[in-house]
């Protein structure tokens, strides 16, 4: 790598919201870490990045989940690539749709791993760069599900409440160092978040989105951006950001 650019993590990376950032991020002219389960997946979104933009991309693939893999991949980065001002904690899911009575222990607890741990392992491991820097942004990737609770989503709702928690608590202990803390809460995002969510029934995840247009990933990396580009004095703390067609996580207008 000839110069050090500024470099950008990306977790989650492998589609969807991720893989919206990420891209957004090279063409700001950011070097470029994701990171995914899925190993070919990371491979395709490297090879779009690297050909469509003059950016590099360190692929890593490996489960956020982990905190032992989270250490080998991010905690002895190649020293051209310790230069993150832009980490952007986007990994985590939805799993099942039912009363809390009849919930799935494995899907609560795939939800608290990926949406809360994975989280706090990787920004615990990348802090320490960004406070040696002195800068950096942090962007957390929260949901509308964090301010309201709806029926059948107890625990994922829980999860994301707890991203609001943490993304107060972060701001809060990285003031000293000038790192900015940014919560962005996203009410219907197209992606594979509802076919994850119900377990790979395209049919009733089709149905989420039916009689109006919901958000992309891009439109969520678009928020991003902004908040990128506002003056260094300048903190959003939170971006609650709906599709006109919501008004709450359970008002919808559908044609």
């Amino acid at each position: 790598m000839e110069k050090k650019s500024a470099v950008a993590l990306v977790t989650g990376a492998t589609s969807g919201i991720g893989k919206a950032v990420a891209i957004e991020l090279a063409h700001m002219g950011y070097n470029i870490i994701i990171t995914g389960r899925r190993k070919e997946r990371l491979e395709e979104v490297k090879e779009s990045i690297e050909s469509s933009t003059t950016q590099q991309v360190l692929a890593l693939a490996f489960d956020v989940r982990n905190n032992n893999e989270v250490l080998e991949n991010l905690g002895q980065l190649p020293e051209d690539w310790e230069g993150i001002e832009v980490l952007v904690n986007n990994a985590g899911l939805a799993a099942g749709l039912e009363p809390l009575q009849d919930g799935d222990v494995t899907d609560w607890e795939r939800m608290i791993d990926t949406n809360i741990k994975g989280l706090l392992y990787v920004t615990k491991t990348i802090a320490p760069l960004l406070i040696k820097q002195q800068k950096g942004h942090i962007f957390n990737l929260g949901s509308i599900a964090g301010r309201e609770v709806y029926p059948c989503g107890n625990v994922y709702c829980a999860t994301k409440h707890a991203v609001y928690a943490l993304s107060k608590g972060m701001r809060m202990d990285l003031l000293p160092y000038g790192i900015k803390v940014t919560d962005i809460e996203p009410g219907a995002v197209e992606t594979e978040f509802s076919l994850v969510r119900f377990h790979n029934d395209a049919s009733r995840a089709e149905k989420v989105y039916e009689g109006y247009t919901p958000l992309t990933g891009k439109d969520i990396a678009l928020c991003i951006k902004a908040a990128l580009e506002l003056p260094p004095h300048v903190c959003l703390n939170e971006i609650l950001v709906t599709p006109v067609a919501q008004a709450s996580s359970r008002d919808f207008l559908k044609k």
